[in-house]
């Protein structure tokens, strides 16, 4: 086994699956998970991260499993007296999020860095690991559909996925610099690189376009794996597969592979993928990815350490 910290990239739900089981099988010191802030926006006048919330509650046992986003036992007054009044309620914010979004608002306006924010609640969270925001500047992820670009979270929420995608864009990414502790934590001692089985074009994509830090991860002498989330060529949560088809690309777990290109040393499949993946031309190891429970979310996580451990 290498020596050295898991440096885990994840979007929101289905990469919070795979870091809550490296969290599991790691001591805490060891896992670093660099979250997708390109989700971010400016909603009833809060700066709601929902991708680094997801992470957070996820790893601090918070998180609502019938859902996926938000925090389980909620309660719903907030939204109840704003939708009494006229107010937007296409993005729901339940009583306790909201006091995280609030709380964030208050402190970014403050000067304090979206770094030191997150670091702080996940202390306060009980949450040992360190979840990172790619960038402490602004990206904002944008999609357009047959009716001009929208913002991402009106496409994803407001809109359901509904638009056809016909491009996607980081604005602001190409003056966004990469968190100084991702870096940092790339120039020491790293035993693997985790591509979280996350949305490629939403979750990871605008993590690896932060000017420098794919090469940064290029460079760091780990290898680098990714686990596919196509299971049995379909997506199992979100809109991967329909993206996929929309950008004219085939959806299959080889698809996402080429996504990633030459940044990967190996990468991980469900076995029900194994004949798309074959002609790679990369190390693949096929095990079951599907996390339904603890218990698979461990499995995977052990085997996704073991294969990197072989490369």
């Amino acid at each position: 086994m290498r020596e050295g910290v898991v440096l885990a990239l994840s979007g929101g739900v289905g990469g919070a699956k795979l870091a809550l089981g490296l969290a599991r099988v790691l001591p805490a010191d060891q896992l670093v998970i660099v979250a997708n802030t390109g989700d971010d926006f400016e909603h009833l006048g809060l700066s709601i991260s929902p991708d680094i919330d997801t992470l957070t509650y996820v790893l601090a046992g918070l998180d609502n499993p019938a859902t996926g986003w938000g925090r389980r036992d909620e309660t719903w007054s907030f939204m109840e007296t704003l939708a009494s009044l006229g107010g937007e309620t296409w993005f729901r914010l339940g009583d306790r999020d909201l006091a995280l979004h609030v709380e964030r608002t208050c402190r970014l306006a403050a000067g304090e860095t979206l770094c030191s924010i997150t670091a702080d609640v996940c202390r306060r969270l009980g949450v040992a690991q360190r979840v990172l925001p790619m960038s402490d500047d602004r990206v904002r992820t944008r999609v357009r559909s047959d009716s001009g670009w929208i913002d991402f979270q009106d496409y994803f929420v407001r809109q359901q996925c509904r638009p056809v995608v016909r491009e996607l864009a980081f604005t602001g990414v190409e003056k966004a610099r990469p968190q100084t502790e991702v870096i940092a934590a790339l120039q020491n001692k790293v035993r693997a690189v985790v591509i979280c089985p996350s949305n490629p074009f939403i979750s990871i994509e605008p993590i690896l376009a932060v000017p420098g830090l794919r090469q940064a991860i290029a460079g760091c002498g780990a290898p680098v794996v990714a686990v596919s989330p196509i299971v049995g060529g379909r997506a199992i949560k979100g809109p991967t597969a329909k993206m996929m088809q929309e950008l004219g690309l085939e959806v299959s777990a080889a698809t996402i592979a080429e996504r990633y290109g030459d940044l990967l040393s190996g990468y991980v499949v469900d076995i029900a993928d194994i004949a798309s993946a074959s002609a790679l031309a990369l190390p693949v190891k096929a095990v079951p990815t599907l996390m339904t429970d603890l218990a698979t979310r461990e499995s995977l996580a052990k085997a996704v350490l073991a294969f990197t451990d072989t490369l």
